[in-house]
């Protein structure tokens, strides 16, 4: 009734990757590839408030922001709501600038988010320049909730540009929503040797020997429930290339091991519900431990397949109705 094979033909593999649903081999190497890569633990908890330092420190907002007039309601006004924010006026022809902007760049990248830089060209940006009155540069201006709060001129020291920054944050530090929090990024993926060995075994066509790398894998972390999924996918289709299409059309109603093989061949034919249908129609003809023995092996294929497929759902509902 069957043709048992030591090793698969060269298109054996070919054509078992045309077949649907959890059995597919391509299906299958999805799965691998999902499995070999779990990821990492996020570095810090998750969920931090924007008020959190935490937060401040991996907000997606920079420290320093070039600022021009097209930006400067969203980067400074709209900003100033959640943070207070320090306009540096200069200029490229200023001498003082060049020493008191590096000071301002690294105040605010030291400060985590509490505060935030915007340095403003401008001979670039006039309009900006003539709203702030600016009389000479280096100006700068403390922006809080949209409004100016606080400015000087010149070029200061970091202590005292400090004490300042922070006598103007207890006037107004309670009153900002702070920065949000940076969007989450992608935790690390991290590849399973495992599984990457048993996917290449798969790949170069050694069907046991995947199987018995997946069992291996499964067996020594029973939550790695890929591993096993991989291993039964696998076990089904070196058993439904061992048969003999021929038995789909020779196989007796009552020869319950040629109707197995027959399923099988239905199966990876991409023919699930006529194998369904098979083997259904065999509870129906069969009592004791034979019925027993049947659906057992149709729950075993159904396994192979996600629960929620059509042909699987009405295959199930066939076999509670033959069984009762």
């Amino acid at each position: 009734m069957s043709r048992p094979q030591q090793r698969p033909p060269a298109g054996a593999v070919a054509r078992a990757a045309a077949m649907t649903g959890a059995v597919d081999l391509s299906v299958l190497k999805e799965r691998a590839d999902a499995a070999r890569t779990r990821p990492a633990a996020p570095s810090r908890p998750a969920g931090a408030g924007p008020t959190d330092p935490d937060a401040a420190a991996t907000s997606s907002v920079p420290a320093v922001v070039e600022v021009s007039e097209a930006t400067f309601e969203t980067e400074v006004l709209a900003r100033s709501e959640q943070v207070l924010v320090l306009v540096d006026l200069w200029a490229t022809w200023c001498e003082p600038c060049k020493q008191l902007s590096p000071l301002l760049e690294r105040l605010a990248t030291e400060a985590n988010g509490s505060w935030i830089l915007a340095k403003i060209d401008i001979d670039a940006n006039p309009r900006i320049a003539q709203a702030f009155g600016v009389q000479s540069v280096p100006t700068v201006v403390a922006i809080a909730l949209g409004q100016p709060v606080a400015a000087f001129q010149g070029v200061q020291p970091a202590a005292q540009i400090t004490a300042w920054v922070d006598e103007i944050m207890t006037k107004v530090g309670d009153q900002l929503t702070g920065l949000p929090a940076a969007e989450p990024t992608e935790p690390e993926e991290v590849e399973d040797p495992g599984m990457v060995a048993a996917e290449a075994l798969l790949d170069d066509g050694d069907l046991e020997g995947a199987v018995a790398a997946y069992r291996a894998l499964a067996e020594a972390d029973p939550s790695n429930v890929e591993a096993a999924s991989a291993a039964r996918n696998v076990e089904f289709v070196i058993r439904a290339q061992s048969h003999d299409p021929a038995v789909v059309d020779s196989a007796q109603p009552g020869d319950i091991e040629a109707q197995f093989a027959a399923a099988d061949v239905l199966l990876l034919a991409q023919r699930p519900d006529d194998a369904f249908d098979r083997l259904i129609a065999l509870v129906r003809a069969t009592s004791g431990d034979e019925r027993s023995q049947v659906r057992t092996r149709l729950l075993s294929l159904f396994e192979l397949f996600d629960p929620a497929e059509t042909y699987v759902v009405s295959a199930r509902r066939k076999l509670a109705s033959a069984l009762y």
